[in-house]
Parts: structure tokens; C-alpha cells; sequence
């Protein structure tokens, strides 16, 4: 997948299956052979890259998954990590927390959302910010909003994935 972030609402069933699974690599088999082989396209939203600067705005500007405030933290790295290595991030937020995840997306505006990109540290970052990536950035974050939105009323789960 190459550092492609993806979103998926869950139902209780799936997460019982991976809150189960024996060890990191039961995580990854449960994901890669059932909910990606699924690929229910009401139930996902795939972020591609933008998932990286879309953490950072929504946090402290880093990419570190306990960091920032709730309930903008579990948006994209934050939540119940439930793969331990460093090869892959696999985080879980409740469908509480989904909730609230969702309507903290729905009061930002596009201006805040611009003025937290700007913030970044570019260093930090490791990729050029640039018009072009904050357009990138902005276009990926708006589905977000309506995938959580969706996933907040249907009271499921919420897994983001991705490799590193």
C-alpha cells in the first residue's frame, strides 16, 4: 500500500475478530484477508497520503498517536493502537468516540483547516508544502467529515490503516 491510509467503519463483529486476534501479525492477516478483501466502499474512506498532513492539522502538528487534544487526536493516528510494530499503523476508535470525532470535523472550516496546514513545521513534515499539497490535503479532508458523519449515525467502529 505504500504509506496509503485507510479508514474503515466496522461493525462489532469485526472488532471482536481483531480485539481477539493472538498477535500483530493475526491483526494484519484479519485485515489484509477479510475487511480489505470486503473493500465495502460505503464503510471506507481512503485517505491516499493526505492522511499524514490531515493528522498533523487535526493534532500538534506531529505524527505521534497520543498527542494533540480529544477528540481531534483518534481522527486518523490517535485511538487504541492495536498493532505494535513499526511496519504498520492500526488504530481503533469506539463508536462514542466516533461521534465525537465527528463533530469535531464538522466545525472546522476550510480557513482553520488552512491556518493549521500552514502551521506545520516543514522540516517536520519531510515533504514540501506547497500549494499543490495543500490543495491535496483539503480535498482528502472533506470526505473525511461525511465518512464520520456516516459511521458516527451508524454507531460502528472506526480503524484507520496503513503501512509504513
Amino acid at each position: 500500500m505504500a504509506c496509503r491510509g485507510v479508514h474503515f467503519a466496522l461493525a462489532e463483529i469485526d472488532v471482536q475478530q481483531l480485539l481477539a486476534a493472538p498477535g500483530d501479525e493475526a491483526v494484519l492477516e484479519y485485515i489484509q484477508d477479510v475487511i480489505e478483501d470486503r473493500w465495502e466502499v460505503g464503510w471506507l474512506y481512503a485517505s491516499d497520503k493526505a492522511w499524514d498532513a490531515i493528522h498533523r492539522c487535526l493534532c500538534d502538528g506531529s505524527l505521534a498517536t497520543d498527542r494533540g487534544t480529544y477528540p481531534l487526536k483518534l481522527a486518523v493516528l490517535g485511538g487504541r493502537q492495536l498493532y505494535s510494530k513499526d511496519d504498520c499503523i492500526v488504530s481503533l476508535v469506539t463508536p462514542t468516540e466516533v461521534r465525537d470525532v465527528a463533530a469535531s470535523l464538522e466545525a472546522i472550516t476550510i480557513d482553520a483547516l488552512r491556518a493549521r496546514y500552514d502551521a506545520i513545521d516543514q522540516e517536520d513534515y519531510g515533504y514540501p508544502k506547497s500549494e499543490e499539497d495543500w490543495e491535496y490535503t483539503r480535498d482528502n479532508f472533506l470526505p473525511m467529515i461525511a465518512f464520520s458523519r456516516k459511521a458516527a449515525t451508524a454507531e460502528r467502529y472506526v480503524i484507520f490503516s496503513v503501512d509504513q
